[in-house]
């Protein structure tokens, strides 16, 4: 690197390491046991792992005994050997969502050692602390997802980067690995963005333009190979109407077909919605780049983050799905800039933010302790009344293990505040540890109040016991989505079919809340209706033929 690394007057001594670690630790862990599967991604994700467990093939991704050939299937291979694993101690949800915590530690490791080799010796940890803070990352990090797959490789290719001009070898391995990551978590997105950015770095700067660079992308490429080709092969060898479906209709064909199309208004999703998904590492990497405007030319390691950046806010805006969550790995590179600002930011900017970031959460601490003694003496506050009609039916009761965290947490949070010293990285640290304070008290005084709503299993029981003993199938409206299919099949063994002949004597329908009978009355009568308690939209609806109409079924 020819830019000389400024040295940190605050480092990173080894007790403070351990206290990052912990926190790191804490915020990764938090949250992914004790609920069911919500909806959407973390309900339909866990549906194709669940089958993966109850059918055995692990070569095609199936989702309540249908393909689904969305994405390649490393992410659902490591949710099933987690479940597996630790199915005699957990729930099999809980023990495939610790694979999100393993893709997410992966992710901050190989961040904060990106950071590290970029900017300095005491870089690494704040790196990895500025992403935990970002508030895109806090729900998303410990849902069963596959984009979490997809952030470890492009954390893992960052570092490679990092590496590319020097060490040849150890660049090209971790380049090579991100890219079969991310490729066997998201398909053609990571080998999308490698080829991109690898291309315009020489292409924009000079300091890349080395030998040693053009090596590093060579073993890349080799080491990528196997990841890119053996399950693509298997696949084709097994189904070639299965390879064409995952190839054509759910990666390069769809990207075709919408690099076709004019872009719309959803192209600028990712630019409205990123100041608030990468706050508050968005500033700060913005006011890096300022700052260092003149010497971009010299700045290597403001280059890669930033040609990254750009690489994959211009890419996944021209995808053909925009989803917020798919705006993850732009966090990335979001951090990296930011944790070159640190050592440029004035002392007054970081006092305001961290003054900002204790009042805020200080605050929301007071609200969420305060609104579950409400909830738990039923005081009958309007706050009170609000979230107990909210969650109709929820019943509060005191646990004693989410009250001791919660109150460790609270106090353990207020002695960090208090005694992490003065320093740019102060505010940081303050902000990544009021977040884990808010996400604790969600996951441990909250969570049963959350789960009463977002959980599928309530509604999926009462719908089993109103089922005949015996029937033939149970077919399916247009309406019903891949995260219902997915907890029927796995909280009441249901399993839904697309019927246009109509041979199954039940149909589970999807609407709204405003009864829509079925156009066949005289054949079918209803049998059940219901939904998630805190629905608002959603309504399902069991139909069963008449007894006529059974009878000549049977008959014939």
């Amino acid at each position: 690197m020819y830019y000389l690394k400024p040295t940190d007057p605050h480092p990173i001594t080894p007790a403070k390491a351990v206290m990052l670690g912990l926190l790191c630790l804490v915020w990764v862990s938090m949250g992914l046991v004790g609920h069911d599967p919500w909806k959407p991604d973390d309900a339909y994700s866990f549906g194709i792992v669940y089958s993966m467990l109850q059918d055995g093939n692990w070569l095609v991704p199936t989702l309540a005994g249908e393909p689904f050939m969305a994405n390649p299937p490393l992410f659902y291979w490591t949710a099933a050997l987690f479940a597996k694993l630790f199915a005699p101690l957990l729930p099999l949800h809980d023990g495939a969502r610790l694979a999100s915590g393993l893709y997410s530690g992966l992710t901050l490791l190989f961040l904060g050692l990106a950071g590290r080799k970029l900017y300095g010796e005491n870089r690494g940890w704040a790196a990895a602390i500025i992403l935990i803070g970002c508030l895109g990352m806090l729900v998303r990090a410990h849902q069963i997802i596959t984009d979490l797959a997809l952030l470890a490789g492009c954390a893992m290719m960052l570092y490679g980067f990092a590496h590319s001009q020097e060490r040849i070898l150890r660049a090209g391995i971790w380049i090579g690995i991100g890219i079969g990551v991310g490729f066997m978590a998201k398909g053609f997105i990571a080998p999308a963005l490698f080829l991109l950015i690898a291309a315009l770095l020489p292409a924009l700067f000079q300091n890349w333009r080395k030998r040693q660079y053009a090596f590093s992308l060579g073993i890349a490429t080799l080491c990528s190979l196997p990841w890119l080709t053996v399950w693509p092969l298997m696949l084709h060898q097994h189904s070639p109407a299965l390879f064409s479906d995952w190839m054509w209709s759910h990666n390069l064909g769809n990207w075709l077909h919408h690099a076709k199309a004019v872009p719309g208004k959803d192209a600028l999703y990712y630019l409205k919605n990123l100041p608030w998904l990468a706050w508050p590492a968005l500033p700060l990497a913005a006011w890096a780049v300022w700052r260092e405007r003149r010497r971009l030319s010299q700045r290597d390691d403001l280059q890669l983050p930033l040609v990254s950046f750009i690489v994959m806010l211009i890419t996944l805006s021209l995808a053909p799905n925009i989803k917020e969550v798919f705006a993850l790995p732009m966090l990335l590179p979001v951090a990296l800039l930011a944790t070159a600002a640190l050592s440029m930011l004035k002392r007054g900017a970081a006092n305001a933010l961290d003054w900002f970031g204790l009042m805020t959460f200080a605050l929301l601490a007071i609200l969420m302790w305060w609104g579950w003694a409400g909830l738990l003496q039923d005081n009958h506050a309007k706050i009170t009344l609000w979230l107990k009609d909210y969650q109709p039916g929820f019943e509060p009761a005191f646990h004693t293990s989410h009250f001791a965290i919660a109150v460790i947490a609270t106090l353990l949070w207020l002695v960090l505040v208090w005694r992490v010293g003065r320093s740019m990285r102060r505010a940081v640290v303050n902000w990544a540890s009021g977040i884990t304070l808010i996400w604790i008290l969600a996951m441990t005084l909250w969570l049963p109040w959350l789960d009463s709503g977002k959980s599928y299993r309530g509604m999926v029981v009462s719908l089993k016991q109103s089922m005949p003993a015996e029937y033939n199938c149970v077919a399916r409206n247009t309406g019903l989505g891949d995260s219902q299919r997915a907890m029927l099949h796995y909280f009441g063994n249901i399993i839904t079919r697309r019927d246009p002949a109509r041979r199954c004597e039940l149909r589970l329908i999807q609407g709204d809340k405003i009864s829509r009978p079925l156009m066949d009355q005289a054949r079918y009568e209803k049998i059940w209706e219901g939904s998630r308690k805190t629905d608002k939209t959603e309504q399902y609806r069991l139909y069963q033929e008449t007894s006529k109409y059974r009878n000549q079924a049977a008959r014939q």
